[in-house]
């Protein structure tokens, strides 16, 4: 359990509070629920604390307190309640967000609780290494249960580097690699296989390539049908510039499983630019498998547009710019291709769209499946 000894300064009194209010009353319980905090009396200092916050519900340091006692007492639902109060109360103080998000992440809340924790870490985090591991390792559970496996993966890459190394984080980092989005392992078995491919990506993490191939290379011998594993093992390979055997690995995985999406927009997105043309036919083969998904469309109006066919790129990647406004780069290719075909107006209007969402601080991040290590 997370314990944080720091308070909230700064706090103001709420609308129509007054800070001489019942001040007799006020100072004694205040007194009294920081004497039972200091002697470790929790349940005697949440209920001073209640008491003192409701005469002065401008109490920050009171809200702060209460809601690290009830944290630490694992009553996620009012330490959530407390920690938006002393949020509230001091809005620029990013730990009282990210203790608010971490209370959310218990309660089940992922929208808010990833929304929260990012908040926080924008404002700006104690230099205290232990917390801010705390942080960023719930920040990667929350973006991988999001689907956003790409800043998932760099997120707890970061804390292997930092020498961060547990079973929680390994599990975590073999759910990311193996692009799942459930809550964790299935059983036992699957478990064991979710840890090792983790192993493999912490040592990525720390730049030790040859024994993350290692790791990679005897969990792939020992499940040679797992689901996903190659196309993991794929990633890491794509991602350490050893191409050939990338694509090998990523071509199983599709023999594996013949509807595997994923494993095919790899293939043709690291083919960008590169042989586009050798690329096609697997981004076309994944938008006949998934029409509905967004990333298809766009690798595939990318590499029709590299390889001259702006005509039959020009509505895939507006199917992206209708499903994602405000991704900047969209407008970017659909600029190229708007001029291509002599659509002057609609290729500046494409353009400007670009800058302005270029320089927005709401952009979409990049829908690309390049990995990165």
């Amino acid at each position: 359990m997370l314990v944080i000894a720091l308070c909230l300064n700064g706090s103001t009194p709420a609308p129509g509070q007054t800070r001489n209010s019942a001040p007799a009353d006020f100072a004694a319980l205040a007194a009294g629920a920081e004497a039972a905090r200091d002697a470790d009396r929790a349940g005697e200092a949440i209920a001073l604390y209640r008491k003192a916050v409701a005469l002065r519900p401008g109490w920050g340091e009171g809200w702060w307190s209460l809601a690290m006692l009830e944290y630490e007492g694992k009553a996620f639902r009012p330490a959530a309640e407390a920690f938006q109060k002393a949020a509230g109360l001091n809005p620029k103080n990013g730990l009282a967000w990210a203790m608010l998000g971490l209370s959310e992440f218990e309660l089940g809340q992922d929208a808010s609780a990833l929304q929260h924790i990012q908040e926080g870490e924008g404002l700006g985090l104690p230099d205290d290494p232990q917390l801010q591991h705390v942080v960023f390792y719930h920040e990667g559970v929350l973006l991988r249960r999001a689907g956003m496996f790409k800043e998932a993966l760099r997120r707890l890459h970061a804390l292997c580097f930092a020498g961060v190394h547990n079973p929680d984080l390994l599990q975590a980092l073999g759910m990311v690699a193996l692009w799942r989005a459930e809550r964790g392992p299935a059983d036992e078995r699957d478990a064991e296989v979710v840890a090792r491919v983790g192993r493999a990506e912490c040592l990525a993490g720390q730049k030790k390539f040859d024994e993350a191939r290692q790791e990679y290379a005897a969990a792939a011998h020992d499940y040679p049908r797992y689901p996903n594993l190659h196309y993991a093992y794929g990633w890491f390979l794509l991602a350490a510039q050893d191409m050939p055997a990338g694509y090998a690995e990523l071509e199983q995985e599709i023999k594996n499983n013949p509807r595997n999406v994923m494993a095919r927009l790899q293939i043709a997105a690291t083919r960008y630019k590169v042989d586009s043309a050798a690329g096609l036919p697997y981004a076309e083969e994944a938008v006949k498998l998934d029409p509905q998904l967004v990333l298809g469309h766009y690798v595939l109006g990318l590499l029709l547009l590299d390889t001259d066919n702006y005509l039959r790129a020009i509505p895939e990647l507006e199917t992206v710019q209708k499903a994602r406004p405000r991704f900047a780069k969209v407008y970017l290719a659909l600029g190229a291709a708007y001029a291509r075909a002599g659509r002057e107006e609609d290729a500046a209007r494409a353009r400007g769209n670009f800058q302005r969402f270029q320089q927005g601080a709401d952009k979409e991040p990049d829908l690309m499946p390049s990995p990165e290590q």
